[in-house]
């Protein structure tokens, strides 16, 4: 059996340096199973989850959120003309570092997921892994059937020679279409869009892997997830 220290557990998770740390146990605002805990005790972190002044709190060896983007926010943790989606974060996991798995444009809505596992940022972004995304995107014009067979048999992109095809493509309204992709070029449902002879009016990322946005989960809030395997499946 692992066992740690609460002034470990603390920082391991993100609440500070190893001084704030102690100083939270100090002060009484650590607490698990309705106890407080002091900066001594010891305790086994798996399946943890603990209450810092009385936010429920899980350890995880590796942080791992999903989060519904809203419009009006970069991706990034410098951003140059908006928020940045780490504001969206409660301070503890921005202090882990964690990072977008991707990005998504400033104007484009849906799921995003965060995490500080390198590792598993470069399984999920990797073009050989083939991880499907899936985009709903609402276009200017009307949606065509050879807009759509376009994009099914792949559209050239002015910086790269070799047609880029979806994965899936379908028409789910007069001005609306479901996209999967397997790859993640800068700006690409869009110029793929574009290539097919039409514009996007809107964009929003549905699914990643195997991870449906959740039902229920607003635009800017959060979740924890169960590990990589509620993206990766199996």
């Amino acid at each position: 059996m692992r066992l740690m220290r609460w002034a470990q557990v603390l920082f391991s998770q993100g609440f500070g340096t190893r001084r704030e740390c102690d100083a939270l146990l100090a002060a009484g605002l650590v607490t698990h199973d309705g106890a407080v805990v002091g900066a001594d005790d010891a305790v086994e972190p798996e399946c943890l989850w603990f209450e810092v002044r009385g936010e429920r709190w899980p350890y995880r060896d590796k942080a791992l959120v999903v989060l519904h983007k809203p419009a009006g926010y970069e991706c990034s943790r410098k951003p140059r003309h908006y928020p940045s989606v780490m504001n969206l974060l409660p301070l503890p996991l921005r202090l882990r570092d964690v990072q977008p798995v991707g990005r998504l444009d400033a104007d484009t809505t849906g799921l995003l997921l965060l995490t500080d596992d390198g590792a598993l940022i470069h399984r999920l972004t990797s073009p050989k892994k083939h991880v499907p995304k899936v985009y709903e995107i609402g276009t200017a014009d009307p949606v065509a059937p050879a807009q759509v067979d376009a994009l099914l048999r792949g559209v050239v992109l002015h910086d790269d020679p070799q047609p880029v095809r979806a994965a899936a493509c379908v028409a789910t309204g007069t001005h609306a279409l479901r996209m999967t992709l397997l790859e993640g070029k800068y700006h690409q449902v869009k110029r793929m869009v574009a290539a097919a002879g039409n514009t996007v009016a809107t964009l929003h990322r549905s699914r990643y892997g195997a991870l449906d946005l959740p039902a229920g989960l607003a635009p800017g809030q959060w979740r924890w997830l169960d590990g990589p395997q509620a993206v990766l499946g199996g």
